[in-house]
């Protein structure tokens, strides 16, 4: 049997990052389980095919929800990455922290060390920002390229000077000082090419001999030994061995996988694990539990001039735009086409923006797919903190079988006010100059539509769709019922962590990619008993 000092399951956003900062010891063995393949693929690496790249299947876990109830019992498809840099290998690149107070929230609620400031030296650490030098939020020396768009398409200021007139103010950095406002954003790209976790963490640290890397391996649990987790049962290449870890067992696979390989392996709710046959072996009812994701809806409009992304939709333009972008990392596909937008209230009298809206110089791939493409543009939105709240359960004990995924998306009042209260503003940016002036016609929603709350309300439950950020699902907290404690920890078994998005206890304010790598870095701290940087010196 194989034995490592850690043994990491799966090699996302944050097992890279983990990776690479427990194999810098070269007397600490490391290996890295991966249920894909490489992401050496150039649909990865070219910005423009961000939008293919969420739904090329060999390299995706193809997941749907359970019909939602509250969402005309529509299933919701949930594209998650399954292969080496895990979503961030196929998401849209965008660089965001969320706001501070989402952190200092968590501090609030007993998690001593998560305050923004305990973990913006994380963040800084990761980071390499060449264009803020001598910034206090941004770090420079970090392996992640964060890159500030150009937006060189003329809709993009058209949509920000409309916004401006309805009182949003300009945002040179949103993961700066303040969040409110709009303006341009940060993405992960180097040369024109996506930065996932894997180029910019896990490929640097595959030559050292301490750390091994098995691909298109599947967990099928955990090896728990008198309340220890001990190792891994593992099926590759139609074999099925065990690996053993000295030190500890760390799950980093994600607000899916994460909880159900705990359940598979007997840690979760009791009743429902002995129900599927599986023997308890810590009855942990918050696992699976706390599901959270960001729900947004997509405004769309003809346009009277032709300047959208659809001018690369001829074959010839296409072609020579991937291949400019591939070779080079110049051109108009070396861009991600979601380069402006921001984060707004909806309300005056609340303190941090509940809503991040995005401008899309060009319609859906879908539209187009459909034979209705044309020139177009988009604004979608989505609120940052939504009520509702589902769960991630087992559909057996088959560790092939997808695990039941309800999100339970606008089950709470809450939610629903602030999806319509969005669109009412989303809406009015639409009808105001410059941009209304190159509006050609309304496609989603129609006047009709905007009629009343109740059709708006219908409008949303019918089209509204995941922006992919599931969260919570192995909850951290300070109270004895949450999954894993402040320092990641697995209540009631021994040598077992979670380290990923699964951990938050509330959703951040934004994109999670980001802080899900902030996670990774400060778990490594953690377990290599080091102390955390100061902000000044991260």
């Amino acid at each position: 049997m194989d034995t490592f000092d850690y043994i990491i399951v799966g090699a996302g956003s944050a097992g890279c990052v983990l990776a690479n900062r427990l194999s810098k010891d070269p007397s600490i063995s490391v290996l890295l389980v991966e249920a894909g393949g490489s992401d050496r693929n150039p649909l990865f690496s070219i910005p423009l095919l961000a939008g293919v790249a969420y739904w090329h299947k060999p390299t995706n876990w193809n997941y749907k929800t359970t019909p939602q109830a509250h969402m005309d019992g529509r299933e919701i498809k949930w594209p998650r990455g399954k292969v080496l840099g895990g979503s961030s290998t196929i998401n849209g690149m965008m660089y965001m922290r969320g706001n501070a107070a989402d952190y200092d929230q968590w501090a609030q609620s007993g998690l001593t060390g998560w305050s923004y400031d305990d973990v913006l030296p994380y963040f800084r650490r990761s980071e390499s920002n060449p264009e803020r030098p001598g910034d206090p939020f941004h770090g420079q020396d970090g392996p992640l390229r964060v890159k500030k768009s150009k937006g060189e398409n003329p809709l993009y200021e058209d949509f920000l000077r409309a916004g401006q007139a309805n009182g949003a103010r300009p945002n040179d950095d949103f993961n700066g000082a303040d969040q409110e406002g709009l303006g341009f954003y940060d993405f992960n790209t180097r040369d024109g090419r996506r930065e996932s976790s894997a180029t910019a963490f896990l490929r640097p640290a595959m030559t050292r001999k301490n750390l091994a890397v098995l691909t298109k391996t599947k967990v099928r649990r955990i090896v728990i030994r008198h309340k220890r987790a001990t190792g891994l049962m593992l099926r590759r290449a139609g074999q099925t061995i065990e690996v053993s870890a000295r030190r500890e067992v760390i799950l980093c696979g994600g607000a899916i996988n994460s909880p159900q390989l705990l359940m598979l392996s007997g840690v979760g709710p009791g009743a429902e694990l002995a129900g599927h046959g599986i023997e308890v072996v810590h009855d942990a009812p918050d696992v699976g539990r706390n599901l959270q994701d960001h729900l947004g809806v997509y405004l769309t409009y003809a346009c009277k001039d032709p300047v959208t992304l659809f001018r690369l939709f001829r074959p010839d333009r296409a072609a020579l735009a991937i291949a400019r972008a591939y070779l080079f990392g110049t051109g108009p596909a070396s861009a991600v086409p979601l380069e402006a937008g921001g984060f707004l209230k909806t309300r005056p009298e609340l303190e941090i923006p509940d809503i991040h809206m995005t401008f899309v110089p060009g319609l859906s791939l879908e539209t187009t797919r459909k034979g209705q493409g044309r020139h177009g543009y988009l604004i979608n939105f989505y609120q940052l903190r939504p009520e509702s709240r589902g769960t991630i359960t087992l559909a057996s004990a088959d560790p092939g079988a997808a695990p039941v995924m309800d999100p339970n998306y606008l089950s709470a009042e809450a939610d629903i006010r602030c999806m319509r209260d969005g669109t009412r503003l989303a809406r009015q940016i639409g009808e105001t100059a410059p941009l209304v002036d190159r509006k050609a016609k309304d496609l989603s929603p129609t006047p009709a539509d905007l009629e009343s709350d109740a059709a708006i309300d219908a409008w949303v439950r019918a089209g509204a769709n995941t922006i992919f950020h599931p969260v919570g699902t192995c909850r951290m907290g300070a109270d004895p019922g949450s999954v894993v404690d402040g320092a990641l920890k697995v209540r009631g078994i021994e040598g077992l962590r979670v380290v990923d998005a699964s951990v938050m206890p509330t959703i951040v304010g934004g994109n999670t990619s980001a802080p899900t790598m902030m996670i990774a870095e400060k778990a490594a701290d953690m377990i290599l008993g080091q102390t955390a940087p100061s902000r000044a010196d991260a």
